[in-house]
Order: C-alpha cells, then structure tokens, then sequence
C-alpha cells in the first residue's frame, strides 16, 4: 500500500511540473497599436467687397472670415491679413481680389470682383474764339494827328501810318474810310477844308507805303464831330486828326 501511494505521489508530481512547464510557454497576449490620428481640418475662407461698384479711387471695404486657417493673403496690394478682419483698398480700375488661406488641413481660395467705371475724359477746352476784322482793326490801327492849322505829316503820324499799312497789307480784304478833323476853332467852311486835306495827307501816305488808293476813301468833318468837348488845347489836340473807320 505504501508503494502504492508513493506511486500516486510520484504521478500528481509530475503532472504538476507538466503543468507548470506548460503554463510558462503559454504565449502572452500582444498590446494593440493606438489608432492614427484624425486628419486635420481642411480651411475656408470667404471674401466680400462693398460696394461692388465704384469710381476711380473710391474706398471699398474688403472684409473676409476663415476657420482653420493659420496664414492669409489677398492679393493683389494688399498682403498678409488676420484670420478674420476688413480692409479699405482704393480700386484705380475694375479688379478682381482674391484671398488665400493655408493651414494643416490644405488650401482655401476666395474672390471678391469690384467693377470700377471708366474715368471720363475732360471736356477739351473750348476754342478761343479768334477776334474778327473790326476787332484787329480796333486794336492795331492808329489815327494821325496834326498840328494847328497844319496838314503837312509829323513824325508821329508817320510812324501811326507805317503801322497801319503793316496792318491792311496783312488783311487785304479791309478797305478803309479816312476821316478829317479839326478843332472847334476857325469857321465851318474853313475847317471842312482843312480836314479834306488832312484826310488825304494820310491816303497819300499810305498809298507811298504800297497801299492801294481803292481801298481807300476821305471824308471830311471838319469841327462837326468833335472826340473831345473841353476847350483847351489837349482837348484840340484830339480833335485835330485823320480817324480810320473799317468800311462796311
């Protein structure tokens, strides 16, 4: 019986050892990799003008928002912006603006059209308006005149003539009455007389100058159209003269 247990002992022993033996290449379980991370956020961006309609050089607002977002730029001239914000531009003609976000997630683009008018053009300036042949004649021709009782040419009323005849050789079209006058002394006959012979005084003149005698007609008025009324001698002396009228 002894042997018998001893057996017994013998054979639970060894199934033990089996077991044990058994447990230590049992394999242990493996830990399971961590899950790859969510992929970031793609970015948007909006951009928006107003108005949307100007002038050359009018202001217009350009405001715009994004998310996920860390860099934008808008273009064209004016550059790097915050996330979200607005911005005055100045527009010379019509353009188109448009915002780029980046961020970990990509790329995001948005446009804002600002249609610009086109600049008038001034008016060109109205044509002077060019002085017609009474004017010129007002402006540039010069009346003789003449010493008391005198018809003979001084030298001042030589150097009025030579002037007027620059002028009507420039204008050939103009023909010209030439008008005597004197001063309210001397009888009525005899001061028609003596204008007569100033008045052809200065057509003789011109005519030496190169001036045709058929542009050219005297009169005579004597003391009848006085230029002045006063009655000393600076007045007279006024009066005394061969007057060019533009005929009609």
């Amino acid at each position: 019986m002894h042997g018998t247990l001893r057996k017994l002992g013998w054979l639970f022993g060894l199934l033990a050892l089996i077991l044990v033996i058994g447990g230590c290449k049992k394999k242990v379980a493996a830990t399971p990799p961590a899950p790859p991370p969510a992929p970031a956020s793609p970015p948007t961006v909006t951009l928006n003008a107003s108005p949307t309609s100007a002038n050359p050089g009018q202001t217009v607002t350009l405001s715009w928002s994004s998310t996920n977002a860390t860099d934008l730029e808008i273009g064209p001239g004016v550059g790097k912006v915050a996330p979200q914000g607005a911005t005055p531009v100045n527009p010379a003609q019509s353009t188109t603006y448009t915002i780029t976000a980046t961020g970990p997630g990509g790329t995001a683009t948005a446009t804002a059209s600002v249609a610009v008018a086109a600049a008038q053009a001034a008016p060109p300036p109205a044509p002077t308006p060019q002085p017609g042949l009474s004017e010129l004649f007002e402006q540039n021709v010069r009346d003789a005149f003449f010493d008391l009782d005198k018809s003979d040419l001084r030298e001042d009323a030589r150097a009025a003539l030579t002037k007027d005849a620059e002028f009507l050789r420039s204008y050939p079209q103009a023909k010209i009455s030439i008008e005597g006058h004197c001063d309210e002394r001397g009888a009525t006959e005899y001061n028609l007389g003596l204008g007569q012979r100033r008045a052809e005084a200065a057509k003789n003149y011109l005519i030496s100058l190169g001036i045709p005698a058929d542009r050219m007609e005297t009169t005579s008025w004597g003391k009848e159209r006085p230029f002045c009324t006063e009655h000393n001698e600076s007045c007279w002396q006024q009066n005394r003269r061969g007057h060019f009228v533009l005929s009609k």
